[in-house]
């Protein structure tokens, strides 16, 4: 059985992003944020975004809360800032957003210009030199002193193979190829995970799209390396740990479902018994639950947190239309297996949008646990 982070059936979260409060203006641009919070105004207002947006989400009744990535800058793909993040503070990365090697030579296309927006990025040295870069125990400082007695999930960003993805390979590049960079990220990833547990941190997420990386490859022997990096990554790390396989959200706009329509039926076999691993993070609201049955092929040792809220309209849906997707979801998992979500990218939605939004999946869980027997 998964671990628990709260004793509740069909316990509620959202996956990270949340929309910044209106007067939120201030941005790290690559500063670590020892540096940038040496501004007083830029600390107190970080601080009291975080505490505001995780008040946001206690009063629409979710279970586990978010720092709703407040430390994402107002960039690149409106969460593209979760690569950057690293991307700007590991050594190794020139800061410099260029074309996406994907795309390079290709002519006009939408996908282009979502990849271009994007931006690649070049390795030109070794990425293991500095540990402590990413900060993650000191914004969970700031996010666990705000939520008070109510669990926090942290997020930790662009695991190690989704960074692999966006950057140049070639002879003058540090790294080879995107195996290679990839196990050279992970003992910074495992190490940084370590220290959030040290702190008090009992449930991380891995934001990493490396999984889909084969799709575009196709190379069947990707999947086992990805796999592996993840392994590494969570190996003696004494936490739930959920892994986040995003089906794409760039300014509100899925760019996964039109290339790959079964995009988890293809990639998930490969990965379901990855070790360390607790639950799998998947988005399935905004396609009306489409393929949400295949999850009967879940390991029952895992859970899986299920989008049963759509992110990519600012119609607000009815409790009952969240109850019918996760009855939907019922029919494929154990109610023990299920935490309840957001599909993921709230940050583009109007805050006021996304409150009520969170009100609604934790009303339509409360109708499902009680017809259950678990309310």
């Amino acid at each position: 059985m998964t671990k628990k982070v709260v004793n509740k059936i069909l316990p509620t979260t959202m996956v990270g992003s949340y929309p910044r409060p209106a007067w939120f203006k201030q941005q790290l641009l690559g500063r670590d944020v020892r540096v940038a919070f040496k501004e007083v105004a830029h600390e107190e207002a970080y601080q009291d975004a975080v505490a505001t947006v995780i008040d946001d989400q206690i009063n629409a009744g979710l279970d586990i809360v978010t720092d709703g990535n407040m430390w994402y800058d107002d960039y690149v793909g409106v969460i593209g800032s979760f690569c950057w993040y690293p991307y700007e503070r590991i050594p190794g990365f020139e800061p410099t957003r260029n074309p996406h090697p994907s795309y390079l030579n290709a002519g006009p296309s939408a996908g282009k210009t979502f990849m271009d927006d994007w931006g690649g990025v070049i390795v030109n040295g070794p990425v293991d030199q500095k540990p402590d870069a990413l900060r993650w125990t000191d914004l969970y400082d700031v996010a666990h002193k705000a939520a008070g007695k109510v669990p926090v999930k942290v997020s930790v960003g662009a695991g190690p193979a989704n960074l692999a993805w966006h950057v140049y390979f070639n002879k003058d590049s540090y790294y080879k190829n995107a195996k290679d960079l990839t196990f050279a990220l992970v003992p910074l990833f495992n190490q940084q995970m370590k220290d959030l547990v040290k702190r008090g941190a009992k449930y991380l997420q891995i934001e990493d799209l490396g999984a889909w990386m084969p799709l575009f490859t196709n190379n069947t022997e990707d999947y086992k390396w990805v796999r592996e990096s993840i392994e590494a990554m969570c190996d003696g790390v004494d936490a739930k740990i959920g892994w986040h396989f995003c089906f794409g959200n760039a300014w509100g706009n899925d760019i996964l479902s039109g290339n790959f329509p079964q995009g988890y039926q293809t990639v998930l076999p490969y990965y379901w018994n990855t070790e360390g691993i607790d639950e799998f993070v998947l988005d399935y609201a905004n396609r009306g639950m489409a393929g949400v049955e295949f999850l009967k092929n879940c390991p029952k040792n895992k859970g899986v947190q299920v989008g049963v809220l759509d992110i990519r309209t600012s119609m607000v849906e009815s409790p009952n239309v969240i109850a019918d997707r996760v009855r939907t979801t019922l029919k494929a998992l154990s109610p023990e297996q299920v935490t309840l979500s957001t599909d993921c990218g709230m940050k583009p939605l109007a805050r006021m949008v996304a409150k009520l939004k969170l009100n609604s999946l934790a009303e339509g869980a409360a109708i499902v646990r009680k017809e259950i027997g678990a309310g």
